[in-house]
């Protein structure tokens, strides 16, 4: 057994995986073969969940299936919202609200009565119905918490638009709709980061898949995997607020020593493709909007990262952009983060219990050895 130590599990293979490829040197990521270019302008998130759950895309007869079943599957019960409802008003934090609702969404589940961890079906009916509600509980949320009437969802609209609706009570215009979906393509499923693994973990054990799921959703919830986004335009907004040049900015708060974020990746060593991609976007969001001010930051600042250290821009540099241009408030990112992710938590452990073994790694003692116990009385 071997002895070396890898923090943080770093390049450490533990299993084998054909949902995606992450390749960092050379900037690709791959899902099933398929480049993330041409899936992120080409198909629909349903098309892509289909993609990662079944093994190959959808006809159309497929795809006009799942994704009916999947927009009968948004409501989420009155219980479970009662209980968001005074979250919101308690001022939780989103991603703390979402983790509970989706604990409790295992009660109302109508596969609750058993679970076969060999039951692939079952577990992806689970998941339809986890990645179906998703967006109505974190709607649901922001509504509450802004004290507004809760919205239903509508089974006419696809899932990106359909969010964009409970969230803000009216259609989105084409352009955004077709932004977000992308946004939710690219973030689906990214190899074994460190929600994926959490929720493989537990899945290991033969939990269920709420569980897993659950213990995802708090995974990403840390500030070093899903927060980067939010800080990306906090950042953007301070730059704006102490009205300074952004390339300033940068400059002085990396001479402090201070992290930009938005920047580096622990497995790309180039600019993250998806961070290609969602540039081109925000500025397009920019330019129909008429509001080039956060892109022309962005931009102004990856020039100047570029040009004078060795970080590239990961995804959540530009999505913090696009989000703001549609409207989206700061700290629902990470939520939308798991509203796509949820789909390659679930790909991922319906795949590792094909061929389980249950993950449990080992640490170095480097504490003391041969301690004599000194009885209660004595010590």
């Amino acid at each position: 057994m071997s002895e070396k130590l890898e923090k943080g599990l770093e390049g450490v293979l533990v299993a084998e995986s054909e949902l995606s490829y992450v390749d960092g040197e050379a900037g690709r990521l791959i899902y099933r073969g398929y480049d993330i270019e041409d899936l992120t302008r080409n198909a629909s998130y349903e098309e892509v969940l289909y993609l990662l759950w079944y093994g190959h895309l959808p006809d159309q007869s497929e795809l006009e299936s799942f994704a009916s079943m999947m927009s009968e599957e948004r409501s989420v019960d009155d219980e479970i919202l009662e209980i968001v409802s005074k979250l919101a008003a308690q001022d939780e934090k989103p991603m703390n609200v979402l983790r509970t609702a989706v604990s409790m969404l295992s009660a109302y589940d109508s596969d609750k009565s058993s679970y076969d961890p060999n039951d692939e079906e079952a577990i992806l009916r689970k998941g339809r119905r986890l990645a179906a509600k998703f967006p109505t509980i974190i709607a649901a949320y922001n509504r509450f918490r802004e004290g507004q009437d809760l919205i239903e969802p509508r089974k006419d609209l696809d899932h990106a638009e359909n969010f964009l609706y409970l969230l803000n009570g009216e259609e989105p215009d084409d352009v955004i709709a077709e932004t977000f979906d992308m946004a939710l393509v690219l973030h689906a499923d990214h190899g074994f980061n460190a929600s994926t693994f959490s929720a493989l973990a537990t899945a290991s054990t033969l939990s269920d898949v709420h569980s897993a799921v659950t213990s995802a959703v708090g995974t990403l919830g840390g500030a070093l995997h899903g927060g980067a986004n939010q800080d990306v335009m906090r950042m953007l907004k301070e730059v704006d607020e102490v009205d300074q040049d952004s390339v300033e900015w940068v400059e002085t708060g990396l001479k402090e020593g201070r992290r930009i974020p938005g920047f580096g990746h622990r497995v790309y060593r180039v600019k993250d493709p998806r961070a290609k991609i969602l540039s081109q976007e925000s500025e397009n969001l920019s330019e129909a909007a008429g509001d080039a001010k956060w892109f022309e930051m962005s931009v102004a600042i990856e020039e100047y990262m570029t040009e004078h250290t060795a970080f590239a821009p990961n995804v959540d540099f530009y999505s913090a952009s696009m989000y703001s241009q549609m409207g989206i408030p700061i700290d629902l990112y990470t939520p939308i983060f798991a509203m796509s992710r949820v789909g390659g938590w679930v790909a991922h452990v319906s795949e590792y219990l094909d061929d389980n073994r249950l993950i449990r790694p080992r640490a170095r003692y480097v504490g003391p050895k041969d301690v004599e116990f000194v009885p209660l009385e004595e010590r």
